[in-house]
């Protein structure tokens, strides 16, 4: 469910902020320059008398899509005509009374309702993001990704189309040749370099880096995970060809630290919160489908 800011268009009407001290500080307060709600969001323009402040543009520049690339003080002058051209245009259709016609007042309730809705998810959402929820969430899923085994393992490739028997035949024979190489103590990594063909594999010595099983195409997988670390295998077929594997290293793949899934957690957390609430929601309403025949009871419930 994704969530739009809001905020209504029109000039927003500030008043000063009242300080209540004790008498003999009043005439003080009169004669400095009073703190104003003003200050903090600043006219910026007025269209015809109506204001412009600068939290307006804020919600321009929300609804307004994508802004081409442009300087501060560009971004300003484009929002504030883009806010004018519109106080003009609606101040124009009042004048025709397009106010007044029912099809604009349903659209009214329909963007109000919109909005008051948006606005309560975002705050429900807000309000349930706690460093304990998103650590619970955390340590839940950890518990359930459970202990996953990693192979870290080069490869030597000879590629033969499928079907093509011809081509199959000599690239298992090379693959025999350079098993025959390593058996005498040749490197891996250098002969990867010089005869795979893979072209990652050139640039890499055959580096595959750290793999789970079911990465890898299962004839390439099984052969892997069946070695220990330091051997190298037979012979393997796979769609791709022909190759001969390696492992390095076998690990058991580590947990994601919580910083790093941090905002898939946070994105988790508000969508639950917001899930349930509708749900609840739901739960306690009363809904009635005119547009549809009713449903007949069950006799069960009778």
């Amino acid at each position: 469910m994704t969530l739009s800011h809001f905020a209504r268009q029109s000039g927003l009407l500030a008043g000063f902020l009242a300080v209540t001290l004790a008498t003999s500080l009043a005439l003080l307060l009169v004669t400095a320059a009073p703190l104003r709600a003003q200050d903090k969001d600043p006219l910026v323009a007025k269209i015809n008398g109506t204001e412009i402040r600068q939290s307006d543009l804020a919600v321009a520049e929300e609804e307004a899509g994508q802004i081409p690339p442009m300087s501060p003080e560009a971004k300003q002058d484009y929002l504030v005509q883009f806010l004018a051209d519109m106080i003009l245009v609606s101040k124009a259709a009042e004048t025709k009374k397009l106010g007044d016609t029912p099809a604009f007042k349903r659209k009214l309730a329909f963007t109000r309702n919109k909005l008051l809705m948006e606005a309560l998810l975002q705050s429900v959402g807000k309000e349930a993001l706690t460093d304990a929820e998103m650590h619970k969430v955390y340590d839940d899923a950890v518990k359930q990704m459970g202990e996953e085994k990693e192979v870290h393992a080069r490869h030597i490739l000879f590629r033969a189309a499928a079907g093509d028997e011809k081509a199959s035949k000599e690239a298992e024979d090379k693959v025999k040749a350079v098993i025959a190489h390593l058996k005498k103590g040749e490197d891996f990594a250098k002969l990867a370099t010089e005869l795979t063909e893979d072209p990652s594999g050139k640039a890499n010595g055959g580096d595959l880096g750290f793999f789970a099983k079911e990465q890898m195409v299962p004839e390439f997988s099984d052969t892997a995970f069946g070695l220990e670390k330091g051997q190298n295998s037979g012979p393997v077929k796979t769609q791709f060809g022909w190759h001969v594997i390696k492992v390095e290293e076998m690990r058991v793949k580590p947990q994601p630290k919580f910083d790093e899934v941090k905002p898939q957690i946070e994105q988790y957390v508000t969508r639950k919160a917001q899930a349930e609430l509708v749900t609840k929601l739901r739960a306690e309403a009363k809904i009635e489908r005119m547009d549809k025949p009713a449903t007949p009871a069950d006799p069960a419930k009778k």
